[in-house]
């Protein structure tokens, strides 16, 4: 799964390699606008009849692409890296299938820990029950519960909850790196 998922990481990294260069910001507006320029993207690259990238620039999708990963200051990821730091790996890669593989193994394996940070908690391992152990005759049955004291502790929580400053992710802005502009990938 991380694997295929890091192999489209790399196809898009290299289908928008320099984006960034090609974001205008619009500050007139009370919030501002973020505008891609198409042509300039697809001039620079050389790329004006290739109607699959036009097709796919022009797409809701790449629209909600701008607006999400346009503003110059924000959370910074995989992604942000390839596109600004790896464009020359890249590049070297594409005659070279082993290396290839290699650096798209490593961005499965960076996929994983960010979505599994703490490697213990991933795999926990649940104790099969021993043999025969449903014909046991001693296992008591499951306690009623008390609807008072269950009251009683949600409201606990929801008051220290209340008292406590909102919950916030590690997450830390940072100014976007711009990558090398896009006449580069000619």
């Amino acid at each position: 799964d991380k694997e295929v998922r890091a192999i489209f990481l790399r196809l898009f990294a290299q289908l928008f390699q320099g984006y960034r260069s090609c974001l205008q910001l619009i500050r007139i507006h009370a919030e501002p606008v973020i505008h891609f320029h198409k042509a300039a993207f697809l001039g620079q690259r050389g790329l004006i009849e290739n109607d699959f990238l036009t097709k796919v620039l022009n797409g809701m999708a790449f629209a909600g692409f701008v607006s999400e990963r346009g503003p110059p200051f924000r959370t910074c990821d995989l992604f942000d890296e390839l596109v600004a730091f790896e464009v020359e790996r890249i590049k070297a890669e594409e005659g070279n299938p082993p290396k290839m593989i290699k650096h798209v193994r490593e961005l499965a394996e960076q996929l994983f820990k960010n979505e599994n940070p703490n490697p213990h908690m991933a795999f926990q391992k649940v104790p099969r029950p021993t043999e025969g152990s449903h014909l046991r005759v001693h296992v008591l049955p499951f306690p009623r519960i008390n609807e008072g004291r269950v009251q009683e502790l949600l409201q606990e929580g929801l008051a220290r909850s209340q008292g406590a400053p909102p919950a916030t992710r590690g997450d830390k802005k940072c100014v976007v790196p711009a990558g090398p502009p896009v006449g580069t990938f000619i």
